[in-house]
């Protein structure tokens, strides 16, 4: 049994819960938990005691994005395999043989949003916020955003995000169809869990060929569009903006971070 970093694995009652653990960066994706997901995702496609699986995330955000520190200062070849890491990431959500639900129990943005685009449901606590903000960073969305958005939100809205990269809340996101429920924050894990639970229940056949059928009526993925968004994140990621506003971000960041953390009380013995 893998022994993981920065997610938890635990299967009950049919549900295999993926956790994303990281609450202090937000759950930001590296590369060390970007292939932990991959390796959970896997495991939940061949798990005899998961039914479905349910992704979730510790503390107060679902993901809030690529970790911005290690996207900021990797290599050429690193952007390269992450992206490809990430690829492989996307396909192992919508191509796993059990329904994924995915619990948006905080922030989703980036590739926070773009996992649960990847995923059969979606599920959100209310006063949640998500987006794909990277035009702000003279970037677009790499992992499948540009493609998946679109067939769950439709062209035009979806034009409207991915075009001024603005923030929407897990309301807006219900109303226009993209999120199945939202539920209140106090009890958003219990609510998230019984949803899960309805599925549960179910045959695992049935629900492996419902997803199949559901998949091909939304029309399948196109690895050419999908090719098209990686090469064109390629040329931006490396343009002189995008690395001025990388760096700048980065170093928001860190400010933002010290100052919270100059600003907490300080710790006192048991």
């Amino acid at each position: 049994m893998k022994n993981y970093q920065h997610l938890r694995y635990e299967t009950a009652d049919g549900i295999a819960t993926i956790t994303f653990d990281r609450p202090d960066q937000l759950n930001a994706m590296n590369r060390v938990m970007m292939e932990e997901i991959i390796h959970a995702v896997t495991r939940l496609d061949t798990d005899p005691a998961a039914c479905v699986g349910l992704l979730t995330g510790a503390g107060r955000a679902f993901m809030a994005g690529a970790d911005i520190k290690e996207y900021a200062r990797q290599t050429e070849a690193g952007f390269e395999s992450f992206q490809i890491l990430g690829r492989s990431l996307y396909a192992a959500l919508e191509g796993n043989r059990k329904p994924v639900i995915a619990a948006l129990n905080g922030h989703a943005f980036g590739g926070g949003l773009e996992i649960a685009l990847a995923c059969d449901l979606i599920v959100a606590a209310d006063g949640a916020k998500m987006g794909l903000p990277e035009i702000l960073l003279h970037l677009i969305p790499g992992g499948g955003g540009t493609q998946r958005l679109p067939r769950k939100l439709g062209l035009t809205r979806a034009n409207e995000l991915l075009f001024t990269g603005r923030t929407v809340t897990a309301a807006e996101m219900h109303a226009w169809g993209v999120i199945n429920h939202v539920y209140p924050r106090d009890t958003f894990a219990a609510e998230a869990r019984a949803f899960a639970a309805t599925l549960a229940d179910k045959s695992p056949e049935a629900l492996r060929v419902l997803k199949q059928l559901t998949q091909l009526a939304a029309g399948p993925f196109n690895p050419a569009a999908q090719a098209l968004e990686n090469e064109a994140l390629g040329r931006f990621y490396r343009s002189a903006a995008a690395q001025t506003s990388i760096q700048d971000f980065l170093v928001q960041s860190e400010t933002r971070r010290a100052t919270k953390a100059a600003a907490a009380p300080p710790a006192t013995a048991p």
